[in-house]
């Protein structure tokens, strides 16, 4: 078992910044793949970011590169999702999750364990 709590969501105006974190407990942090999602108002949920158990490898969504980047310390079980540049179309709940499935893995599926989410309100 996997308990993931997000927190650093909130109200931001269009290009500013944010950093969310997503801490992790219960079983070793380091073993797991894992992945930001976030669901916008009325519609699915979406992959956003993933990056692999050490750290080396991540991997984006079109949407995002160049924009977010995604990070962890495994010393701290804290995987981070630093967004710039917001737009109002980044406003979402934003979840993290684990994946044995690898860093591109982008369905929802293939995650395990979620978090409860973090809003996310980018103003114009």
């Amino acid at each position: 078992q996997v308990q993931l709590v997000e927190s650093g969501g909130g109200v931001v105006q269009a290009g500013g910044s944010l950093r969310l974190s997503c801490l992790a407990s219960g079983h070793t942090f380091s073993v797991y793949f894992m992945g930001w999602f976030r669901q916008p108002p009325g519609k699915e949920r979406e992959y956003v970011a993933a990056i692999s158990p050490g750290g080396e490898s991540t991997n984006y969504a079109d949407s995002v590169t160049g924009r977010f980047t995604v990070s962890r310390d495994n010393s701290k079980n804290t995987v981070y999702l630093q967004m710039d540049s917001l737009k109002p179309e980044d406003t979402a709940v934003y979840y993290c999750a684990t994946t044995w499935a690898g860093v591109r893995a982008t369905g929802a599926h293939l995650y395990d364990y979620w978090g409860q989410g973090t809003q996310v309100t980018v103003s114009s």
